[in-house]
């Protein structure tokens, strides 16, 4: 017999499929793309602050996912009566002392545990954390420069925030010649241009004048939806938490936790104008209510 009529080994030679060309494998299936990692994840996350008799229980068993949407981003606002824990969760998941470490529980960042601050997640609140001594150009670029970043680079991206935030021709001013309305611009262009993949806020409009609060608003979509990253803001307004969150948390007191997760729609026009939408009103209404259920005064509790 020809050494053609044997395959290597000794085995026998594969016979044609009917209908298929001879010779041919089996179409692999194909691979489907690997989810990518969720972006914040909370297990089972407590949190105590002292110990014994004088022990203070600021957070029980709070769970959470926030998935990794490509494209398109989350905003989550946060909203609970006072001592509910909503600064807490945004400062756990921020990695600052002494809310973190978590008493029990775990803290994922994309998938990994967190472990200190980082420069995924950045952090604005009502104090600002402007340094008084630089001018607003120098504010926004301060960043850059603790990362080491060229001077010429880090002033040409400051330029572009400035201008993005609206502050043209304030470039030169101190915080102490600034409004409150543009302290707070100069805070969200300094976080925002190191471009974290977290954003965290705590009451960041809660000092400014309404119309200003307003106008901060929209500026905060505009940027969120150029940036698209994870937000988290946390505030007492539960108009601005509607208008602004795509979840709203609602949160409850003594111990701190959550109670409720409410999907809202994302925002299409102006606070005023979404105001005055007949859904948004009824939603406001119901969140109210549920918010005055959770108070502690409700349920008999000293507040």
């Amino acid at each position: 017999m020809s050494e053609a009529n044997h395959s290597p080994g000794g085995t026998s030679p594969a016979r044609a499929t009917p209908g298929k060309p001879e010779g041919l494998l089996p179409a692999a299936p194909e691979k489907q793309p690997l989810k990518p990692p969720d972006v914040v994840t909370f297990k089972q996350v407590c949190k105590t602050f002292g110990s014994g008799a004088a022990a203070k229980v600021a957070l029980q068993d709070i769970n959470f996912t926030i998935e990794d949407l490509p494209n398109v981003g989350e905003l989550v606002t946060m909203v609970g009566p006072s001592g509910c824990g909503k600064s807490t969760v945004l400062r756990i998941l921020a990695g600052l002392k002494p809310h973190f470490p978590p008493t029990s529980g775990e803290v994922l960042v994309l998938g990994k545990p967190v472990t200190e601050p980082g420069p995924d997640r950045g952090l604005v609140d009502q104090k600002y954390s402007l340094l008084p001594h630089l001018d607003v150009t120098d504010n926004v670029a301060f960043g850059l420069k603790l990362r080491g970043v060229a001077r010429s680079e880090r002033l040409d991206r400051a330029a572009e925030w400035v201008k993005k935030v609206g502050l043209q021709g304030s470039e030169k001013k101190y915080p102490s010649e600034l409004s409150g309305g543009m302290q707070q611009r100069v805070a969200i262009a300094a976080t925002l241009i190191l471009q974290p993949r977290i954003l965290l806020m705590d009451e960041p409009f809660g000092s400014l004048d309404p119309g200003i609060r307003l106008r901060m608003q929209e500026l905060l979509v505009q940027l969120w939806s150029e940036q698209q990253s994870t937000v988290f803001l946390v505030t007492h307004s539960v108009e601005e938490a509607v208008y602004l969150g795509d979840r709203v948390f609602l949160m409850a007191p003594n111990p701190g936790r959550l109670v409720e997760i409410l999907k809202v729609p994302r925002p299409a026009e102006s606070p005023e104008a979404s105001r005055r939408k007949p859904w948004f009103i009824d939603f406001c209404q119901a969140l109210l209510r549920r918010l005055e259920e959770e108070s502690p005064a409700s349920r008999g509790v000293k507040a």
